[in-house]
């Protein structure tokens, strides 16, 4: 499987028979979402940085709402939780996703800000790929993340959702979240590919950093 940061909370990942999926595409955040293409969107909750779902081309299965999904040789559920520590009283709902492809169990957490329970993280089954919030203000932050990370235990831990110097969206960045986790940490630029055979071999934490433009 492959994975590209797009940027903020999305990501494009593709399986190994070409299967595509974005996640959370965005807009008005300060840069520009890429022309990009896809088979499935995947749209955690209502606000602007996480559903700008038309700024995906050929995509024919928009998935937005909590349940069952299956798109060719992928599968993937969605369950109901919190954009705040107050039971949705500030910010609404939040969707979190987990994709079955290409023998990897992905788990997106969307914009999550309710703390990581066991229960909880325990319905989402077993996760080998955690996309998590670490920016803090409108979700978890880096101690919140860490949270999830140590509740859920994924073999390895994408953050996402943290500030760059062109996001105009006041949270914080990575460097907190990743000062967690001394010695975890591999910088694996823009894109990468994971196998279920390199589990072992990957640092828990993957820091991907966007490219400014896609030229495919």
């Amino acid at each position: 499987m492959n994975i590209r940061y797009l940027g903020h909370s999305s990501f494009l990942m593709t399986s190994r028979a070409g299967t595509r999926i974005v996640t959370d595409p965005f807009g008005g955040i300060g840069y520009p979402f890429p022309h990009v293409e896809a088979d499935v969107v995947t749209v955690s909750h209502g606000h602007y940085d996480h559903c700008n779902a038309s700024a995906v081309k050929d995509a024919t299965l928009l998935c937005d709402r909590a349940g069952e999904y299956k798109y060719g040789d992928i599968t993937l559920f969605a369950v109901k939780s919190f954009h705040d520590d107050v039971q949705g009283r500030k910010r609404g709902e939040n969707l979190v996703f987990v994709y079955h492809i290409d023998g990897l169990t992905l788990c997106h957490l969307g914009d999550i800000g309710q703390p990581a329970t066991e229960q909880f993280c325990r319905s989402l089954g077993q996760i080998d790929g955690l996309f998590v919030p670490v920016g803090g203000v409108y979700t978890v932050d880096a101690a919140g993340a860490k949270a999830y990370v140590d509740a859920i235990r994924p073999r390895f831990t994408i953050p996402m959702h943290f500030k760059t110097p062109d996001l105009e969206i006041a949270i914080n960045g990575a460097d907190e979240f990743l000062g967690l986790f001394p010695g975890q940490v591999q910088k694996v630029g823009p894109e990468c590919t994971i196998l279920p055979e390199d589990l072992g071999k990957t640092s828990p934490i993957l820091f991907m950093e966007r490219r400014a433009k896609w030229t495919s």
